[in-house]
Parts: C-alpha cells; structure tokens; sequence
C-alpha cells in the first residue's frame, strides 16, 4: 500500500479524502489539519505522495511542500495541491513544483483518484 499525507485545514475535506482512498484499498493515509503538524507527520510518517491545501492560515501549502522537499529523501515527493483559485474540473501539471498537480475545490473523486495514480506511476 502507498502511504498519502493530506494536509488541508478543514477537517470535513480530510476526513472524506481519508475514507476515499482508504476504501479503494491501494492507499494508507495520514491526515493533519494545521500546514506544521503536516510537516511533522511527513517527517514521521514517510509518504509516498502528499495532497496538500494551497490556503491554510499557519502555513500555506507551498511553504509546506518547500518544508517537505528539504528533508531527507522527500526531494521528489509527488504533490496534489488544493486551490479553490482554479475553475471545477480545471487540473494543472505543474513541472515547476516536481510532480505536482494543481486541482479546483470542490473535488471531484474520480479526478482525484488518477491524478493520485498518476503521480505515482500507476500504481
């Protein structure tokens, strides 16, 4: 199973996140609700992939995913980072952030689910 940390400051978005991907059976996941507690739990945890909120008011996505990116082994960590700023069903591959995907709140699931495929390889 993949390891998938999800950062975002509403507990509603990562607790239905967490049930999405825990019940398709490919996915072992950690939730946080505050941009330091993420970075904590991704030193602790170890993920394969994270699913970060681009607004939240301690740290903002971005400066998490940086956060991350400098510890040990998580240079390349695959990123799906949330903006309500894009229109619904807009996705956007972003090469200058390493394997990110910038994805429109609301989600939808089923986008979610690929681009989570995708920046794993498939898997």
């Amino acid at each position: 199973m993949k390891k998938v940390l999800i950062v975002d400051d509403e507990p509603g978005i990562t607790q239905l996140l967490k049930a999405t991907l825990e019940g398709t059976g490919k996915y072992q996941v950690r939730t946080e609700n505050r941009g330091m507690m993420g970075l904590s739990a991704a030193r602790q945890f170890r993920p394969d992939a994270a699913i970060l909120d681009i607004m939240m008011p301690d740290l903002e996505g971005t400066e998490v995913l940086s956060k991350i990116r400098e510890l040990p082994g998580m240079k390349n960590l695959p990123v799906i980072i949330l903006t309500a700023t894009l229109m619904k069903g807009e996705t956007i591959l972003s090469d200058p952030m390493k394997s990110s995907y910038f994805m429109a709140k609301p989600l939808e699931m089923d986008e979610l689910l690929g681009a989570l495929e995708s920046i794993l390889g498939g898997e």
